[in-house]
């Protein structure tokens, strides 16, 4: 799969050492937002990481044998409601930036971007039908990323996977999002069930702080918990109810441990001058 280059440090010859090129104000302030930005490191997860795999592809397994019937039910009802195939597929942002093919049930009108082009989902958005709602609602739309996980392109449990043609804007206006890429992305996720769909920079970069939360605080007990909060929350219990139960942290305190390493690069210029 092709792959988007992560930032690698400049090399320079020796022979330039001696005159070091002139840098303008946009390259200086590219420099200084790498040099202040924190990297973020798994705390408890050097020992769970290279196994999650083989655990994601058993559970996965285990679990599309009792979601195939559902998929196909939805499927079928999204064919009778609906124009255009029930399934559909996109690219996105995977791993160190590999880039693989992703599966859903569709939940909005067919081509709803021939006329727009690549965007967000909105409050209210027109593009989504009737049963689409319902669909997202359920998170019934995620289910054929079961197979995603089965091919070792998914994790059961990580960041959201990110869509290519948004990447450059964000790690640009948000030096730290590269760094969501150090693990495979989920189906769900510590950002998915707490917040709404990404709208706007600032949804994403409050979703951006979860992401990195989860990164750091990567272990099998916080996946099991998610993946008990997804499948209560796909019947409709809120996320505030079993999050509690669970113990699992609330966004304010994820935001708050995560607001250095997650602010815009304007903050961070301005804390690194």
């Amino acid at each position: 799969m092709e792959a988007i280059p992560l930032p690698t440090p400049i090399q320079l010859h020796p022979a330039d050492a001696e005159a070091p090129p002139v840098e303008n104000a946009a390259a200086v302030r590219s420099r200084r937002e790498r040099s202040a930005r924190p990297v973020v490191q798994p705390i408890h997860g050097g020992w769970y990481l290279p196994c999650k795999g083989a655990l994601d592809f058993v559970a996965a397994l285990a679990l599309g044998v009792v979601a195939l019937p559902l998929i196909a039910a939805a499927a079928l009802v999204v064919k009778l409601t609906s124009r255009g195939p029930a399934f559909y597929t996109q690219t996105r942002v995977g791993r160190d930036g590999r880039l693989f093919t992703i599966y859903k049930i569709r939940s909005m009108i067919d081509n709803c971007e021939s006329l727009t082009g690549p965007r967000w989902s909105m409050p209210g958005d027109p593009r989504v039908t009737w049963f689409g709602w319902f669909l997202r609602a359920s998170h019934l739309d995620e289910l054929p990323q079961l197979l995603n996980v089965l091919r070792g392109e998914m994790s059961l449990i990580g960041p959201r996977p990110e869509r290519p043609e948004f990447m450059p804007e964000l790690e640009r206006e948000l030096p730290a999002y590269a760094q969501r890429l150090t693990v495979r992305p989920g189906v769900t996720g510590l950002a998915q069930v707490q917040l709404p769909a990404d709208t706007d920079l600032g949804s994403v970069r409050c979703k951006l702080a979860h992401d990195l939360y989860y990164v750091r605080h990567v272990h099998p007990w916080l996946d099991l918990r998610l993946l008990v909060c997804t499948a209560f929350y796909a019947v409709g219990v809120p996320f505030s109810l079993m999050g509690r139960v669970l113990g699992i942290p609330r966004s304010d305190r994820i935001e708050r441990e995560m607001n250095v390493v997650s602010e815009p690069a304007a903050a961070r210029v301005r804390i690194g001058a």
